[in-house]
């Protein structure tokens, strides 16, 4: 037949960039180790260590709106070259939006879920499932990330 078909990268070929180390490879102790292709291109990890080149361990792949809901630092949102943008962490990380509504509602809907969780800590008694704004914050995050 004709063509060519494209292989997916060897396991020791596989790497990720970080903010601060650049290229990082998954630990041969890793359980992902051997996975060869992630849905989603980002991962969250749990240890970082130095040997021959930079490894993480503890890795698990993490798909964009939990990424941009539950994510450190601030959400921003911007127009660049006629598409509506996301932002995490001063930029490092970046979303291109459908849609300025949905840049709009994603935003806002970190924000609620921001202001929620403070609200949990001043009250901890407070049972965000029986309140009717946490249970539809938290209802709403479930069905966009479950259906994402």
């Amino acid at each position: 037949s004709t063509g060519a078909v494209k292989m997916q990268p060897k396991a020791e070929e596989l790497k990720f960039v970080t903010k601060n180390d650049g290229y990082v490879h998954i630990h041969p102790s890793s359980v992902n180790y051997q996975t060869r292709h992630f849905e989603s291109p980002y991962l969250v990890y749990h240890e970082k260590i130095k040997t021959s080149r930079v490894f993480i361990r503890d890795c698990s792949m993490v798909s964009v709106y939990p990424l941009v809901l539950l994510g450190g630092g601030q959400v921003h949102m911007q127009l660049q070259k006629g598409e509506f943008v996301i932002s995490l962490d001063d930029g490092w990380i970046r979303f291109v939006a459908a849609s300025h509504q949905v840049a709009e509602l994603v935003k806002e809907l970190r924000c609620e879920l921001d202001q929620l969780l403070q609200d949990k800590i001043k009250n901890p008694s407070m049972d965000l499932c029986m309140c009717p704004r946490g249970s539809r914050i938290i209802g709403m995050i479930v069905k966009l990330v479950t259906t994402q």
